[in-house]
């Protein structure tokens, strides 16, 4: 079924949804966008910024030079569509519920450590394979199935780059579990240490490499030629 065109004046709708029509037609996703090219694209209407980041609500990843410090202040990136807004049904099934407190963000990342549940990364921390980007974290709701079989959508704390990769299939809970059963007692036993302390036992292999990771570039440099010596 052929989208309607963005910029067709006889295509009735509001501009988020003329918007994130001309994302997909236009910018097209992993490219760039200035703030005059939506002036450009959506004269006269003061708001147009802001309906593009209400596409935020919709599973549209868009990402600012504070997600991602190669782009400038005036940038930003198209990076994966979300919900098609343009499609009625879909955009009301996918109706932004009702919005996550200041309150219950902090009991969130503080649950969290201030840490991305998926990848473990802190708020602000840059990345090891692009070191242009830093984690930028935020609360958002995931699909959970329970031990039981129990269907919640429960809060995680997720930073930007795991929420654009995710596959948007619900957290298994039921599947861990299993998985858990089927490991041999002594591996059963040494997870449940891990996770009454809340976090995983280390060797001193994990050590060795965690202290090397966190020296600066030049010592990292320094160290491998010491070993290869």
């Amino acid at each position: 079924m052929a989208l309607p065109a963005w910029n067709d004046p006889e295509f009735k709708a509001g501009t988020m949804v003329r918007a994130a029509l001309w994302l997909v037609q236009v910018v097209g996703e992993g490219n760039t966008f200035t703030k005059e090219q939506v002036r450009e694209a959506f004269p006269g209407i003061s708001q147009a910024d802001r309906r593009i980041r209400d596409l935020r609500d919709y599973s549209w990843v868009l990402f600012t030079n504070s997600d991602d410090a190669r782009l400038a202040a005036e940038d930003q990136r198209f990076v994966k569509a979300g919900v098609p807004v343009w499609d009625h049904a879909a955009r009301r099934a996918a109706a932004p519920q009702k919005a996550i407190s200041n309150k219950e963000k902090q009991a969130v990342l503080a649950r969290d450590d201030y840490m991305c549940s998926i990848c473990g990364i802190s708020g602000g921390e840059a990345y090891l394979d692009d070191s242009n980007q830093t984690a930028v974290l935020s609360v958002t709701r995931r699909e959970t199935v329970l031990p039981d079989g129990r269907e919640q959508t429960l809060l995680v704390t997720e930073c930007k780059r795991c929420r654009a990769g995710s596959s948007g299939q619900p957290a298994r809970a039921d599947e861990i579990v299993a998985d858990i059963l089927d490991l041999d007692p002594g591996e059963r036993r040494r997870l449940l240490r891990w996770i009454e302390r809340g976090r995983r036992g280390s060797t001193p292999l994990d050590r060795a490499w965690n202290s090397y990771r966190r020296l600066p570039a030049d010592a990292r440099d320094e160290v491998r030629a010491a070993l290869e010596e």
